[in-house]
């Protein structure tokens, strides 16, 4: 690994930081009108699966809470009608989380919003930019993941 100015580590990370605090609390106003941010994740992630289904392992690997906290979520959503919860006959200890016809519409509701307030937000970048911003983060993650 190469040595990287300390300073200026510490003062790039601290704007990331602080940027995505800022962020986070402008665009966190998306949630609130029947779906959470919490239950929005994780409908983002079964939506994505082929008839809208994924494996409960999936969705807690795409989450920022625990594993014990995702499956709290996933049964409250599921006794709000929001999803389904069935074992995963390819693994007889995982489960599978499927998006209700209500759940789904939950989530495109607010996906339309949300995804509308990002790119208003992300506007003050160029494309080139987003590209280098996508791409940046994107090594940053894969880095702390082969630690």
């Amino acid at each position: 690994m190469r040595m990287t100015d300390r300073r200026l580590a510490i003062d790039a990370w601290e704007s990331l930081f602080r940027a995505q605090h800022e962020v986070f609390e402008e665009i966190s106003g998306d949630f609130g009108d029947g779906l959470s941010q919490g239950e929005y994740d994780v409908l983002l992630t079964v939506t994505r699966g082929a008839d809208m289904t994924a494996r409960l392992r999936d969705v807690t690997a795409n989450m920022l809470i625990s594993q014990p906290s995702v499956s709290r979520l996933v049964d409250r959503m599921a006794a709000r009608g929001l999803i389904s919860k069935c074992p995963d006959p390819e693994d007889g200890r995982g489960a599978l989380v499927r998006a209700t016809e209500q759940g789904a519409a939950a989530f495109r509701k607010v996906a339309s919003l949300h995804g509308k307030a990002i790119a208003e937000r992300m506007s003050l970048l160029s494309d080139e930019e987003l590209t280098q911003l996508r791409d940046l983060t994107a090594k940053l993650r894969k880095t702390a993941s082969d630690c």
